[in-house]
């Protein structure tokens, strides 16, 4: 097989497109799907049964999205090349009653998602997105992508310590936005205010998933424009690079594998949910596209058997400033190339087969490589790769892209990284 398609400067600038799009995971899942359609791929329902039609296909549910590509004459138990990521970003959601405020200020109550950096969404213009459920089931994305609320920090005269003793926040009392003034606050404003942006009638909405996002476009960075900062870069760059490199190896027709791209939500709170890794909605898929070609539970035990799964999310970076917190041995950089994830505790599903998986895509793509190991003396993270592993008995490797200021309103990363990763995953999912 010759060399996969190549992703150049482009790709970045594409990036850049898509991360200012998808200010929630229902925006990212419908922006992918809108690629894949662009390539050729089809939307199916859950609920319709499913043929042996070959050729690209995709699910979608919620925040979440499942695609695949069937080469032509397929058999039943052929294994799957799988890109796994997730869609959501630590931030803060809007709760149930969100008209909340005191003394002249009228505010949004809102909850803490995962585990954002709660000073860099301060003093900060924000807007907000995500979807209303209309009371027929249906459902509307929203997306108010201009200057609409702030959480304001208190004035340093009033905090003498903070220099001393750093900044102190309280998730309940310190992050709730404002977005007016006045004294009437009135339950239902703000839905209202989004169904009229929606241009939907009053009362349409009986549900929300709402939540805020910096309207600050991503822009490139540096002296030479070789940084690109971002919102939610963790992790829609992966996303984006497995829709990217799926829709280019879906033109190929000598596959011997089928190539899947895994986008879950909730991986920030663990997974757990119908949309998050640790849920059924892979296994069901695949299971599905086995069934639909004539196969048996005994093809499907074949293919996942044969099956490999890149989880795809981002790392740490060497931070300038902070160096003595990572392993003084591994030193990943920023521009350097994907990164493999090691954690001899599983917190990365990483072991020396896979890493041979890894490196051959990368050789083929002709893409440099690093390593990343945690400090010993520092938690690791975790993705969801190990939770793919157990969960499917499917074979899983844990790399993604080295950047700075992760769980930022506002992330960092070398503007060539990105492409890089596309070129490896096109590599990897050709088998």
């Amino acid at each position: 097989m010759s060399a996969p398609t190549r992703f150049d400067r482009g790709h970045t600038d594409d990036l850049m497109s898509y991360l200012a799009a998808s200010p929630s995971p229902y925006h990212a899942v419908a922006n992918a799907a809108e690629k894949l359609r662009e390539a050729g791929f089809r939307p199916l329902s859950e609920t319709d049964a499913w043929d042996a039609s070959a050729g690209g296909c995709y699910v979608i549910r919620g925040g979440a999205l499942i695609a695949w590509y069937v080469p032509e004459g397929a058999a039943p138990h052929t294994p799957f090349r799988i890109v796994g990521a997730h869609t959501d970003s630590p931030n803060l959601r809007v709760k149930p009653l969100p008209d909340s405020g005191a003394h002249g200020w009228r505010q949004v109550a809102v909850e803490i998602y995962g585990g954002p950096l709660l000073n860099s969404w301060l003093d900060r213009d924000l807007g907000l997105a995500g979807r209303l459920t209309l009371r027929d089931g249906s459902e509307r994305l929203v997306n108010v992508d201009r200057p609409l609320l702030r959480v304001p920090q208190l004035a340093v005269h009033m905090d003498r310590s903070i220099h001393a003793d750093g900044l102190k926040l309280d998730q309940q009392r310190h992050m709730q936005p404002v977005w007016g003034l006045g004294d009437d606050v009135s339950e239902g404003d703000l839905i209202a205010f989004l169904e009229n942006e929606a241009g939907l009638e009053r009362g349409s909405a009986v549900g929300w998933d709402l939540m805020v996002h910096s309207v600050e476009a991503p822009a490139y960075l540096g002296r030479d424009r070789e940084l690109v900062a971002g919102p939610r870069m963790d992790n829609l760059l992966s996303v984006h690079a497995g829709t990217a490199a799926l829709a280019a190896v879906a033109a190929r027709g000598d596959l011997t594998h089928i190539p899947v791209l895994a986008a879950f939500d909730h991986e920030e709170t663990g997974s757990q949910s119908d949309t998050g890794a640790d849920g059924p909605l892979l296994g069901t898929v695949l299971e599905r596209s086995v069934l639909a070609r004539g196969g048996s539970l005994e093809d499907r035990a074949r293919a996942l058997a044969g099956t490999v799964c890149l989880s795809s999310d981002t790392g740490h970076a060497v931070h300038p400033n902070y160096a003595e917190r990572h392993d003084p041995t591994h030193h990943p950089r920023a521009g350097g190339g994907p990164i493999l994830k090691v954690n001899v505790n599983n917190r990365y599903a990483t072991d020396g087969s896979g890493r041979a998986v890894f490196v051959a895509a990368c050789e083929r793509a002709g893409v440099p490589y690093q390593s990343f190991v945690s400090n010993n003396s520092m938690p690791c993270g975790t993705t969801i790769g190990p939770i793919t592993a157990a969960r499917h008995g499917i074979r899983t490797v844990d790399i993604g892209v080295a950047i700075l200021s992760m769980h930022s309103a506002r992330e960092l990363c070398a503007a060539d990284d990105p492409f890089l990763l596309a070129n490896a995953l096109a590599a990897f999912l050709e088998g």
